[in-house]
């Protein structure tokens, strides 16, 4: 009995201490935008519902909504401080350098930039990056397209005699991608796309137009017209707004042979025929595991990315046109990309120059590129990217380093 008493008071003791940890932790959350803009949208979902599986009340969160990528993040950060504060997440790239500085200033706040790059040497412990495997999902939303597009070709809808626009000189089917900046990020995730595409078509090339902006809905509808326009049969994203898909659904009302994938969202709504599917983040997998590292006093990892095989990442519900046989073909591919038996970037599948690239050294020392010539703010390693006949993306940080331009993708950078 008191062996059984001992035990109880044990596990009263652990709860109320855990539940001690658990209303210690206060959350500020900078934003880029709000739930208007997809990829801001995502995360604030992932964090409601890891808050709700680890017991965070609505008041020990914090939101600071469409905060630029200027000074004011840090004021931001230090206002959300004021406020108790004792762990900051910001979302967008450009907020990094300045939740480095906010790191600095408050060495008692941990500090998760996601989508940065220099955490790991900042020399600052209270500095973390965080980004998922996304790649693996537009690899396989390529793969959707894919899909699609065989099955256009097999009915006859796209060859050279119905749609010779859709063709460019050399045979190839053309599909396009609306991207936001020439960052590695975007660069990683269209070749996945590309190559998701190229495993079900071999005979493809994508023209990728760019933005320069996350969420610009008329730049993306712009630049997804201009595709279709030069006969792009899919269009992809790396943009955050419905632009592209909107602008994709009027052309196929229109008469056009044209097909959307999205990114972070369900575009159905906004495409309910034109949309195939689109890659998204699972943000909750991260914040559920940041959460409750931190409710236990466990360190938080410097950097985190993870993908298929811990369920970070997926594919948006398959819309009506995707090709019969796609839900089996996508279910086969990702769990070969979660068991490691299918490498996004395998070299066998793509060549540089009309070579196969054997060697990619990656300097992963931050740059300031404001400088003539650039200087380093943050010296890292250099690293060998190409581990057992693949690009090795995300694993020497978690921000994608991957800016090889592979043949059959041509950039439109005005």
């Amino acid at each position: 009995m008191k062996k059984l008493l001992a035990l109880v008071l044990a596990a009263v003791l652990c709860l109320a201490a855990c539940a001690a940890l658990a209303d210690d932790l206060k959350v500020g959350v900078i934003l880029i935008g709000d739930e208007t803009e997809g990829y801001t949208l995502a995360h604030m979902n992932g964090i409601k519902e890891a808050a709700a599986n680890v017991g965070l009340a609505d008041d020990q969160i914090i939101w600071k909504y469409t905060i630029p990528e200027d000074q004011t993040c840090y004021d931001a950060a230090q206002d959300l401080i004021g406020q108790g504060c004792n762990l900051i997440v910001s979302n967008s790239y450009g907020h990094q350098t300045y939740m480095d500085l906010a790191a600095e200033d408050f060495p008692d706040v941990t500090f998760v930039a996601m989508t940065g790059d220099f955490a790991a040497f900042s020399g600052k412990p209270n500095l973390k990056n965080a980004f998922t495997n996304i790649y693996e999902a537009r690899y396989v939303s390529g793969v959707v397209a894919g899909m699609k597009l065989a099955e256009l070709i097999a009915d006859g809808v796209v060859t050279p005699e119905a749609l010779p626009t859709a063709f460019d000189a050399d045979g190839n089917v053309k599909i396009g991608y609306v991207g936001a900046f020439t960052y590695a990020e975007v660069v990683s995730g269209y070749t996945a796309f590309f190559l998701g595409v190229r495993s079900i078509v071999p005979n493809v090339t994508m023209e990728v137009e760019f933005t320069q902006s996350w969420f610009d809905i008329d730049k993306e509808a712009a630049a997804a017209e201009s595709l279709i326009a030069k006969g792009c049969v899919i269009i992809g994203q790396h943009a955050d707004s419905t632009g592209a898909p909107a602008a994709t659904q009027a052309k196929l009302d229109a008469g056009n042979v044209c097909y959307s994938v999205g990114y972070n969202i369900d575009m159905l709504p906004t495409a309910p025929t034109a949309a195939l599917t689109s890659p998204t983040n699972t943000w909750s997998v991260y914040y559920t595991e940041l959460f409750t590292m931190m409710q236990n006093g466990e360190e938080v990892p410097t950097d985190w990315a993870k993908g298929f095989a811990d369920g970070a990442v997926a594919i948006t519900e398959l819309g009506p046109s995707c090709a019969e046989g796609t839900a089996e073909k996508v279910a086969e591919v990702e769990a070969a990309i979660a068991d490691g038996s299918l490498k996004v970037f395998d070299t066998a599948t793509f060549t540089v120059g009309g070579e196969t690239v054997t060697s990619c050294p990656v300097d992963l020392s931050f740059m300031d590129f404001s400088t003539n010539p650039p200087s380093v703010v943050y010296q890292g390693d250099t690293v060998e990217a190409i581990v057992d006949g693949a690009f090795s993306e995300s694993t020497f940080r978690s921000a994608p380093y991957f800016l090889l331009d592979i043949d059959g993708i041509v950039k439109d950078e005005q």
